[in-house]
């Protein structure tokens, strides 16, 4: 039988509709489609908790899918509006139906948030591009949500908040220097989340198309000095994407094949489905 996912989309209606505008698919249907990559014959829904009156699953819902994923979002979860208590609410039910879920960036700090963490703005700044030199924890080192990940490694990433204040119950997984949390396991309510702050679902190619957007924001922090400089970044991003033999490139960036092979780049979301949305399948039966 298919796998059934549902992907909640942590935008409001602009973000989501100038990604669609820029890169051809809003960031949920990009997730979907990458997650269909890994499984073929797996379908997904997706739910829009950021928009007032939305349709959302109850726990019983929550509990016909096979996986939750959590997309990364442009808002900020310390401001606590309702269209970001709508998915703390929503990410609450999640635990509650015990269904397995993954989180990226944002969906990390959705899960952390609900489970009674806390997030805030990063004081060592905005950590944007790639995720350098993310290493595991002691925990980290056996857990299957990081099997296959070498000692140390880049992700695509694009973060200014993160998780400053653990839940009561949760192992972090990874961590760099900027991040202290840069992958979790968090269990609350009987149900049990896997995330991660960096985006493994990014493409180098939609990962240029944010970047491009970004440019007034890369200006303003010094990331960039010019727009000559952004758009060389951006476009050598995208060359990268489209031709991944691109030795001179990789070698300029220092990005290796943790990134550059799409297998070995979406390595969190392979072992989420392979070590526990699928055995939780088997468990309720549905095998």
């Amino acid at each position: 039988m298919a796998l059934r996912f549902l992907v909640v989309e942590g935008n409001v209606k602009g973000p989501r509709e100038r990604h669609r505008d820029t890169y051809g698919k809003t960031y949920s249907d990009s997730y979907g489609a990458t997650l269909q990559g890994i499984e073929p014959d797996s379908i997904y829904d997706v739910a829009f908790p950021a928009d007032e009156g939305a349709n959302l699953p109850d726990v019983a819902g929550l509990e016909s899918y096979d996986g939750i994923y959590l997309t990364g979002s442009a808002l900020n979860a310390y401001h606590a509006t309702p269209e970001i208590l709508r998915q703390v609410d929503l990410m609450r039910a999640v635990f509650k139906s015990r269904t397995p879920v993954f989180g990226s960036c944002w969906g990390l700090q959705m899960g952390a948030l609900a489970a009674g963490g806390d997030v805030q703005a990063n004081p060592l700044g905005r950590e944007v591009g790639f995720a350098r030199r993310l290493t595991k924890t002691e925990a980290g080192e056996s857990h299957p949500l990081l099997e296959g990940r070498p000692d140390s490694w880049d992700a695509p990433a694009i973060h200014l908040d993160l998780v400053s204040t653990l839940p009561g119950d949760v192992t972090v997984l990874a961590k760099n220097s900027l991040t202290a949390v840069q992958a979790a396991e968090i269990r609350h309510e009987g149900g049990v989340f896997w995330g991660v702050q960096y985006h493994p679902e990014f493409s180098l190619q939609e990962l240029s198309v944010i970047l491009d957007r970004y440019k007034p924001t890369l200006l303003a922090e010094g990331f960039v000095q010019s727009d000559l400089d952004h758009a060389a970044y951006v476009a050598e991003l995208r060359a990268m994407g489209e031709d991944p033999t691109r030795r001179d490139l990789a070698w300029k960036h220092g990005l290796d094949a943790e990134i550059l092979d799409p297998t070995k780049r979406l390595t969190e979301l392979r072992n989420f489905i392979a070590h526990y949305v699928k055995p939780t399948k088997s468990a309720r039966g549905r095998a």
